[in-house]
Parts: C-alpha cells; structure tokens; sequence
C-alpha cells in the first residue's frame, strides 16, 4: 500500500517549507512569512497534481477545531409532515457549510423524558461540533442558557429572546412585513382587522402579533384577536373585514369552510396570511402574504456561526420577507 503522502512531501516537491504549505493549506497570512502569489499557486498545483488531502486530526490541532458545525433540531424535520416547511433551511444550511469547508452532523440521540427533545443529557455529544445551529419553532430556555453559560458556540435560526444573556440569531423580520401588510389592507379600505392565531409562546408568533398590534394603534383602525381555533362564525362575529392568519395552514382549512357556507373569500372577508405553511396541506389558494427567507436564514446562520467561531460576539439579524399580492385581499 502507498505511503501517505505528508505535508513535508508536498513541501519537498514544491521546493518550499512545510510553514508555508501549512499557511497554503488553511488559507492564512503570518504576519512573519510572506507568501508571494506564485508560491501560492506552486503549493496549490503540487496539491492537485497528487491529491493530497490533508490530515484531519494534524489540521483539528493546528487550529483547535474539527471543521465539523452540528445541527441540532426541536422538531423532527425528515418526516414528511414537516420535511415541505424545513427543507428550505437545510438545504441552505447545506450549501454554507460546503461553501465554507465544513462537515455537517445532525445531532438526533439528545431525547429527554416526555419525548421531547433537549440539547444536554447524559449522552449529548454536542461538544464533538465546533459550533452548533439550532432549529425548531420553540427552543428550550434551559439549552439556551447552558450553551451561553459553557460558552459553547452556537446560532439559531429564529430569533430568541435572551437566555441569561443575549443569543445569537438570524431570523425573520416578521414585525416590519405584518406592518406593512396591515398598511395595505388599510389603503384598501379596512377598518377592522382581526389577528387569528395565539400571538404569544414561540417569538416568531409573538413577532408577527407585535407588527399587527403596534401597526393598528398607529393607523387608528380597529385591531382584534380570536384563537386560531376560532370558528368561521366566531371570526365573522367580530364584524372584520379581514383577518390575519398566523398559520397559513389555518387559512386553508378556513377558506375550504367558508366555501362549504357560500362565504366569498375575498368578496365577504379578505385573508392574509403570515407566513409559510409550518404542516403539510394540499392548496392551491393564491394568498396574500409573505414568503419566510428560509433558505437565505439557513445560509446565513452557518455564516454568523463561522465568524463566532473565528471572532467571538453575539450576532442577531432579522432578514426581510418577501410580500405576496395574492388575490385573497380586495379594497372595501
């Protein structure tokens, strides 16, 4: 069997010092050694003329890390009731990390009592990443508090309020899309507006409520809440003339309902929907809305995670939405 080929190889080859194949190697600049562009190119040519790979557990200990970001999920995102909401994420979480020349390792064994997922227990092997992104609409405080307190690295995609300490995020701007659809619906003629979901729990509900609350207080108009479980009669009973779902998958089921009663949508009541379907459901209903970021959230995420790896600090970002027109919100 051949020799595996070391860096001192490489460096005999290209007639350079094994310093400068390992600054070549992980792409960085000593302050002592310069590297002109042509040695550079010589090194990197003596790399792909013989395949060299270099030693993961010789590179993990030059520069204190594996290489290897973990992806650590509340909810479970394979099944194929969630798999249509979180692809999107994954796929950009993906690419990042391909981009930037990391390994990914999705961490599934972390199961508390009451079935429900928790980042620490007795065989967490979350330390094994050198960072680690978090997903799910809910994520426990108690993780969040132990990553801040173990200075342990980490992002989450959705934004979270702190957790004895600020927690670095990238999220949706859920606040400034749900204004701006409210000032639509106001330019179009309504008055009352009704917020159909819990509007508290997970930020990314309290967000969208807090757009929708601060924006009719400052248009003057009326703005009313029901519970996403509120029937087609409770929401006609406000006396609005359009109503906010937070869960589009709510808007479908409600939509289908008002057609059973002869109910016009938008004719009768306008609907807006806040967001993407989070379950799965068969519609082909042209919404007025927004459309979540998720693939550009996953990308930035392993981005932020990198530069807390090499820099430290507590990045949050929220990344604007893109408005839908839709044909579900007519004028008054």
């Amino acid at each position: 069997m051949a020799r595996r080929l070391t860096q001192q190889d490489i460096a005999r080859m290209a007639g350079v010092s094994q310093t400068t194949v390992s600054l070549v190697l992980n792409n960085r600049a000593d302050s002592e050694v310069r590297i002109s562009p042509e040695t550079r190119q010589r090194v990197l040519r003596v790399i792909r003329e013989t395949g060299y790979i270099a030693d993961p557990a010789a590179r993990r200990l030059a520069e204190g890390r594996n290489r290897i970001l973990g992806v650590f999920t509340y909810e479970a995102v394979f099944p194929a009731t969630s798999a249509d909401f979180y692809h999107p994420f994954l796929v950009g979480i993906e690419e990042c990390a391909e981009e930037v020349g990391c390994d990914l390792l999705l961490f599934t064994s972390a199961r508390a009592s009451g079935n429900k997922r928790r980042i620490f227990n007795e065989d967490s092997r979350v330390r094994l990443a050198d960072g680690c992104v978090l997903l799910g609409r809910t994520v426990d405080r108690d993780d969040l508090a132990r990553l801040i307190a173990d200075q342990i690295p980490f992002v989450s995609v959705g934004r979270r309020d702190d957790a004895g300490g600020p927690v670095p995020y990238v999220g949706a701007d859920y606040p400034t899309v749900t204004r701006v659809l409210v000032e639509r619906a106001v330019r179009l003629g309504h008055r009352r507006l009704v917020y159909v979901g819990a509007g508290e729990g997970a930020e990314s509900w309290a967000d969208r409520h807090s757009g929708f609350r601060v924006a009719v207080a400052d248009l003057g108009v009326e703005g009313l809440q029901v519970d996403r479980q509120a029937s087609l009669d409770a929401v006609r009973a406000t006396g609005a003339t359009v109503a906010f779902f937070e869960e589009q998958a709510d808007a479908v089921v409600f939509v289908q309902a008002a057609a059973e009663r002869a109910v016009a949508i938008p004719g009768d009541l306008s609907v807006v929907t806040l967001g993407s379907a989070t379950r799965p459901v068969h519609s082909d209903i042209d919404f007025a809305g927004f459309v979540i970021p998720r693939r550009e959230m996953g990308r930035r995420a392993v981005e932020l995670l990198t530069t807390v790896l090499e820099t430290g600090g507590t990045p949050q970002e929220l990344l604007p939405c893109e408005l839908i027109d839709g044909s579900t919100l007519i004028g008054r």
